[in-house]
């Protein structure tokens, strides 16, 4: 069977054909602009030899550009069921290249979907891109082979992520992600792109996990832990927080506030603390 992915009608015309309008419940903002998406699908690492993941590929703007920029095989999972006429015609395009789950992402136990080892490439939905992103934190840190992510988030969370001690954005997903990997701000992309169109601006964020710094973290979980409580109360000084700590171990004084701590300091404290 020949490869027809590329000779598919636009995706607006498909979602037309079938009724499909993007669901508010499932924080849906679809992409139709292929100059964008190819951007981003060639975006990820070694795509041409490395099976990607997609999640929320709704009416599969994006999973169409991820198979033409030749990714060997994709697996996406979607939630919304009423896709199912759309993604059934790009699978039957993909030459056997495309599979789709049906599920909640946030249910799925990626290490079960037979890949010895994959990229995430998704615009994820806004309302669980970052329990989304912290699942695969932790699954990096235990040792899953992802060897990348290349996700669309809303800008503020994309800075977030890339935010360094000190800065306006510095948080408990910057410090989680910092520990294990680097990551990166590819581009912006602008509410114009999307259909409906969100208030605010996008970015696409890249994360790329870092082996000399996984060898170092004991446990994710527990510095998860320790930056929720630290951050939680961001503007109090950390010993009135968590009082009784010899601080000057740490080369602290006890009057920083949680946004003044390096991930390091955070990795350090969750190991004696919890």
């Amino acid at each position: 069977m020949t490869d027809t992915v590329s000779t598919l009608p636009p995706v607006s015309e498909m979602m037309r054909d079938c009724g499909l309008e993007p669901k508010k419940q499932f924080g849906q903002n679809f992409l139709f602009d292929l100059n964008l998406t190819g951007r981003i699908a060639r975006s990820v690492p070694d795509i041409s030899t490395t099976p990607v993941v997609e999640v929320g590929p709704g009416p599969a703007g994006l999973t169409r550009a991820i198979l033409m920029a030749n990714a060997p095989r994709v697996i996406a999972i979607e939630k919304d069921k009423t896709t199912q006429p759309i993604l059934s015609r790009v699978i039957d395009a993909s030459n056997g290249r495309l599979d789709v789950i049906y599920d909640d992402a946030l249910r799925v136990d990626f290490s079960k979907l037979g890949l010895a080892e994959y990229a995430v490439c998704a615009n994820l939905p806004y309302n669980v891109g970052t329990q989304l992103l912290i699942g695969w934190l932790q699954k990096i840190a235990s040792g899953e082979k992802i060897k990348s992510l290349t996700l669309m988030f809303q800008k503020e969370v994309a800075q977030r992520i890339t935010a360094t001690p000190g800065a306006e954005h510095y948080g408990r997903l910057a410090v989680l992600t910092s520990l294990i990997a680097d990551a990166k701000i590819l581009f912006d992309v602008p509410n114009t792109a999307f259909v409906p169109r969100p208030k605010v601006q996008s970015a696409v964020v890249q994360i790329i996990p870092n082996a000399s710094k996984i060898s170092e973290i004991k446990n994710l979980d527990k510095i998860e832990q320790i930056t929720a409580k630290l951050f939680g109360q961001r503007r109090k000084m950390i010993r009135a927080i968590i009082p009784g700590v010899a601080w000057e171990k740490y080369g602290l004084t006890g009057t920083e506030r949680a946004e003044n701590l390096s991930p390091k300091t955070f990795a350090l404290l969750a190991d004696d603390l919890l």
